[in-house]
């Protein structure tokens, strides 16, 4: 049987929605509204075009895996087409979505994730599925060896090293600040890694704002970005600037999660107090804001997210 549709009135309570993960895709953004509509073969479609681009379609896949329907349709995919790679891969992702909800057993979604790996064994979007799983469910040995089987297909998977910078952020924070801190290594040897063209050269900057969100909620910080002194130190402000000097240089403007990566870099930069910087950094971001790291520690995102704006910009 067919999942139902969505309830009516869906498309305007998208459209009021402050965040969008799809950001700046067009094509992921009416692949998902066909998707919603059980037309599944525009999905199949929109993978077989993104190809082996492995950011591209790691992001698309888990973007339309966040679906609530996106398990029932890939299912009906899959029942159409059974050696289907691309509808194995979306099911496994919707159904490690659903475990992190509490609505899928663990051990079957990591069945599903090592089916999809089989049936594509190049591809390193099931093995991101896992570490999404693991970062949250998982033991330390599981994080460490799922991540090394996303960098053996792809070796700076951009979201994979954002969620292993963010479960690293979360280690020893009962011990408080620590400039040596695992995490600032991790961030900086896979930035020295990558090539020099990689939007992995600001993980640096997503490290310094993972561990503050950690520390903060611990109560080792305020509560407070901006006064919190987490991004003036002479360490911070090496980071920072070697981040921006980065970015002004940076000629790859189509990455699909750059700007998950600029709203880090102008995030910092507002809390650093470099207006002009920031601004340069809103303008380019326009309204495709996230989540993190506005949110952080506890805070509004979206009021967080303007009113930096409004400040970098003059217009408060």
């Amino acid at each position: 049987m067919s999942p139902p549709p969505p309830p009516l009135g869906r498309a305007r309570k998208r459209a009021a929605q402050a965040f969008d993960e799809a950001l700046d895709d067009a094509e992921l953004v009416s692949t998902r509204a066909a998707l919603a509509q059980g037309r599944w073969q525009n999905t199949r479609s929109l993978l077989v075009r993104t190809g082996d681009d492995w950011d591209r379609r790691g992001h698309r896949i888990t973007v339309l895996a966040r679906e609530s329907y996106c398990a029932g349709w890939a299912r009906e995919w899959l029942l159409a087409e059974p050696d289907s790679g691309d509808a194995s891969v979306l099911l496994a992702l919707a159904q490690v979505r659903r475990a992190l909800r509490g609505k899928e057993k663990p051990a079957r979604v990591r069945e599903a994730c090592h089916k999809a790996a089989e049936l594509r064994p190049a591809d390193p979007t099931p093995w991101l599925g896992l570490l999404l799983l693991e970062c949250s469910l998982g033991a330390e040995g599981d994080v460490v060896r799922i991540f090394e089987q996303v960098r053996t297909r792809y070796a700076d998977h951009h979201h994979a090293h954002h969620l292993v910078v963010a479960w690293l952020a979360e280690r020893r924070v009962e011990a408080g600040p620590d400039p040596l801190h695992e995490v600032y290594d991790f961030a900086n040897w896979a930035a020295e890694q990558a090539p020099a063209d990689s939007p992995l050269a600001i993980l640096p900057v997503i490290a310094h704002a993972e561990r503050y969100r950690t520390l903060a909620a611990a109560g080792h910080q305020p509560a407070d970005p901006v006064s919190s002194g987490h991004w003036v130190g002479r360490r911070a402000r090496q980071v920072m600037k070697a981040a921006f000097d980065w970015w002004l240089e940076w000629e790859h403007e189509d990455h699909p999660r750059r700007l998950v990566d600029l709203n880090f870099l102008a995030h910092a930069k507002a809390c650093e107090g470099r207006g002009a910087e920031a601004a340069a950094l809103f303008h380019r971001i326009g309204e495709h804001s996230t989540p993190a790291p506005w949110s952080y520690p506890d805070r509004d995102p979206l009021t967080a997210f303007r009113t930096a704006r409004a400040v970098a910009l003059g217009t408060v």
